[in-house]
């Protein structure tokens, strides 16, 4: 759990794709303009599937959400934030970002990555960073959420009123 200043990040266990879901809908109620998510994982381990249920969650559940791994990204036009959704896995140099609009997405709207560790120096101080690895069961996952900047706080607010919590 989130105990202090030093204690940044809280660990949750994951049961199932559904349980992701859940998480994403209601990480996305906290998002808003110039809000980073940053997703970390292995290929496959659920990346994607946080990122399909947070962009449904603000664009409408019938939204076609592809994967942006080779448009490396995909902008959704919605209410009352636009979602920008960045897949960096084929990024050979963080520069690349730029040509991306990464910047003009920060200042526009809420922002996923996955692979995050490709902005290099570009990384946002202020973000969320969620940690997806797989869990002791099958089809579960263990998550670490991870304050940085403001969403230190915030990230502590919303375990504290528990909304965010073993799912």
């Amino acid at each position: 759990m989130f105990h202090d200043e030093l204690d940044t990040h809280t660990d949750i266990d994951i049961a199932n794709e559904a349980a992701t879901v859940a998480l994403a809908v209601k990480i996305v109620d906290i998002c808003g303009v110039g809000d980073m998510v940053a997703l970390y994982g292995t290929l496959g381990v659920g990346k994607t599937v946080f990122a399909r249920a947070f962009i449904r969650a603000r664009a409408g559940q019938a939204e076609e959400v592809p994967s942006p791994t080779f448009t490396l990204v995909q902008h959704y036009e919605c209410d009352p934030v636009p979602i920008y959704h960045f897949d960096l896995y084929r990024l050979n140099n963080p520069d690349e970002t730029l040509e991306l609009g990464f910047e003009d997405a920060m200042a526009d709207g809420s922002v996923l990555v996955e692979w995050p560790e490709r902005l290099g120096s570009y990384l946002p101080k202020d973000r969320l960073d969620i940690a997806i690895k797989q869990g002791v069961r099958v089809n579960s996952r263990s998550v670490r959420l991870t304050g940085h900047g403001y969403w230190l706080a915030r990230v502590a607010d919303v375990i504290n009123e528990g909304k965010i919590h073993a799912i």
